[in-house]
């Protein structure tokens, strides 16, 4: 690499790394891990898992991810992408790395859950308890870990030692595991809690019928009932919840009393479950069969099957060796025992179909799957012995091609010794031109390969940058906000935060001179100073003046914020705020008068000004960078403030969601293909 190409990368390097630091300086215990477990999760969400495995490896090598993190996430890559044996070999690996931070023995809790969870599920229940026993000691000495992995991996150890035959034991563990779902909820402000409690107790009756213990099973469905019950009372609690859960324990408690030999008991709770809309779907009509089959009513169950494929279809599962046993052999058992015999033979000969296929599938998976893990850890014979013979196959080749050259060159030598001069002169020519020629194709290699490096570290560095800011908005009665940033680069200097603590809310939202990585470290700067300085509960106009004196000191770059900065009390509507050099917002379809004051991060010991209002209840606030007044299509004419204004007085937007996406469409139209000129940065909310 030549010097100056390294100078840059240096450079760039060492700016991504102070950017990382800004962004690490509040957690002393796993300094960017919040921010990198954000952008690995992002990558999850769009099911991007073999770029999340990149990434995974990138920020292991900067110390961005400890080696037990980095195998987590390596698990969560290859679980999902359907590698069962992978994702078990790298949580075990990160089982076996040292655990150093609290942020470590949090994704060991993760880690032991989920392997369990994988134990579990093929029947290694020996396996699953050496994993998950450990684990919860841990927890209890460390005093590290959330209620919810306490509970499920209590929940995983009840499940094995249920199917180990200690019962006195996994009575034991279900109940631990279900004061952990009570501490949970009774901690938890919103109705999540009640949710994973309802999830971890139709766990616990599922492994007491499946292991047809069915008089215990009633008392954890009846617990599964009166959770769902607590559940349906919450305000925030998801009403399409209800209907499915409750679905799923009618049909529990059906095969429940069938098992008991109750009949007419098992009949009713079946007419209880039809009376659910989860019942017509085709996972339900599938999860009824488990009655139906037990009751000998084989012409429903039959009937209910026809519905397998619409199944498959919604949950996207494939006809594995697995699905064939577990749906397929059910569906024909209960037409033939129906009299179906028609249906029963050509179910039968689909079975005949669908195993071939699956039987290969499943080889070529299984294959797969250990080529990779060979490959990884370099120990199978068997390709070091083909490599080998292919190696001795290539040395041949070479040998016989040389044999070859040596002849034909004897008989040309033979044959033109007048132009054995001439040759070796045209001979060295050819040399010194493909030596050239090699020298560029490295220097352009070299190019090639920096400048991927750079835009893949750019990339990573706006998926950070992306993280300092909220994307997660608050649901609080009275209160809609929403807000958008798009860089114009890779990374930005536009920001936006919100505090809201009880009915007290802290918004800003700035616009830093410049752009790129420069902008964006002052932006990560200032976005820390204006969290801190809120949570000490300063006016507007106080954290505007304390972020000029931090963010003026040592600036000889002359770099410096806009910015808008508010409190506003939900319960009176009264709104204190100081506008430091920003675009003045739009309050109910107009822009609001008031003192501009200076930039921040200019000079020392400003006075900033402080306004207030004394209500924005009803009257929607709408926050901007200029990169939307002043964005420009390919004749550069800009998106203007009169638009602006005659689009939020013109619309009656329902949500303050759909008032920022409508202008970003907006905007997209306007530019026609231009390239964003600037950073764009909307904020809007609303109080009643």
């Amino acid at each position: 690499m030549h010097k100056t190409k390294l100078i840059r990368y240096t450079l760039l390097a060492t700016a991504l790394m102070a950017f990382a630091a800004s962004c690490r300086q509040d957690n002393k215990t796993g300094p960017v891990s919040s921010h990198v477990d954000s952008v690995l999760f992002a990558e999850g969400s769009v099911k991007r898992y073999s770029h999340m495995i990149v990434m995974v490896d990138s920020f292991e090598l900067f110390g961005d991810l400890t080696p037990l993190n980095a195998n987590r996430w390596r698990g969560v890559a290859y679980y999902h992408q359907g590698q069962k044996r992978m994702a078990e070999v790298y949580y075990k690996k990160a089982l076996e790395c040292e655990v150093k931070t609290d942020q470590d023995q949090l994704s060991y809790n993760k880690v032991a859950r989920r392997l369990s969870e994988l134990l579990l599920v093929k029947g290694d229940y020996e396996g699953a308890l050496r994993v998950a026993i450990p684990a919860v000691a841990r927890m209890d000495e460390s005093g590290i870990g959330s209620d919810i992995d306490y509970a499920i991996l209590l929940n995983n150890i009840g499940c094995c030692q249920l199917n180990l035959g200690q019962d006195a034991e996994a009575q034991k563990s279900f109940f631990k595991a279900r004061e952990r779902y009570a501490k949970r909820w009774q901690s938890d402000k919103t109705s999540r809690g009640f949710q994973e409690a309802v999830l971890g107790t139709v766990y616990t009756s599922l492994a007491y019928i499946n292991t047809r213990r069915y008089a215990e099973s009633i008392y954890w469905i009846d617990r599964t009932e009166m959770l769902l019950d607590k559940y349906r009372q919450r305000h925030d609690a998801r009403t399409e919840y209800f209907d499915e859960y409750q679905g799923r324990i009618d049909i529990m408690r059906a095969v429940a009393m069938q098992g008991l030999n109750k009949p007419k008991e098992a009949a009713k709770a079946y007419q209880e479950f039809l009376t659910t809309h989860y019942s017509k779907t085709g996972t339900g009509r599938i999860n009824a069969n488990d009655y139906l089959v037990a009751a000998h009513r084989y012409q429903e169950a039959a009937k209910n099957y026809s519905f397998l494929d619409q199944m498959f279809e919604q949950t996207g599962m494939e006809f594995s060796l697995d699905n064939i046993q577990l749906y397929m052999l059910p569906k024909f058992r209960a037409n033939q025992e129906a009299g179906r015999r028609d249906s029963a033979r050509a179910i039968a000969t689909n079975i005949l179909s669908l195993l071939d296929s699956a039987i290969t599938a499943q080889k070529n998976s299984a294959t797969a799957e250990l080529a990779t893990i060979y490959d990884t850890q370099g120990k199978e014979a068997e390709i070091a012995r083909k490599q080998a013979d292919l190696n001795q196959q290539r040395l041949l080749t070479t040998g016989i091609a040389l044999v070859l050259i040596i002849v034909f060159f004897i008989i040309y030598t033979l044959h033109k010794r007048k132009a054995t001069h001439k040759l070796a002169a045209a001979h060295h020519e050819l040399e010194v031109a493909h030596g050239k020629l090699q020298v560029a194709y490295d220097q352009l290699e070299e190019t090639t390969a920096a400048k991927e490096r750079i835009e893949s570290e750019l990339r990573i560095a706006r998926e950070i940058q992306r993280s300092i800011v909220p994307n997660v908005f608050p649901h609080h009665w009275g209160l809609d906000l929403y807000a958008y940033m798009e860089p114009a680069k890779e990374v930005g200097g536009d920001l936006y935060d919100y505090l809201l603590e009880n009915d007290h809310l802290y918004i800003c939202l700035g616009d830093v001179s410049g752009k790129g990585v420069p902008a964006a470290l002052f932006m990560a700067q200032a976005t820390r100073l204006f969290r801190a300085l809120a949570k000490e509960n300063f006016k507007p106009q106080d954290i505007a003046m304390r972020l000029n004196g931090e963010l003026s000191e040592g600036n000889d770059s002359g770099m410096f914020v806009t910015m808008f900065l508010a409190y506003i009390d939900l319960k009176t509507g009264r709104m204190d705020f100081c506008n430091a050099g920003h675009n003045p917002p739009i309050l109910n379809g107009e822009f609001m008068t008031m003192e501009t004051n200076a930039p921040i991060g200019l000079w020392p010991d400003l006075e900033f000004i402080g306004e207030h209002v004394d209500s924005v209840k009803g009257a929607p606030l709408f926050i901007y960078s200029d990169g939307l007044n002043e964005a420009e299509n390919l004749q550069q004419e800009q998106f203007g403030d009169d638009r602006l204004l005659q689009i939020l007085r013109e619309h009656h937007f329902k949500t303050a969601q759909q008032t920022i996406e409508y202008l970003c469409d907006e905007v997209r139209k306007h530019r026609n293909g231009a390239p964003p000129n600037d950073d764009l940065t909307m904020m809007t909310l609303s109080v009643v």
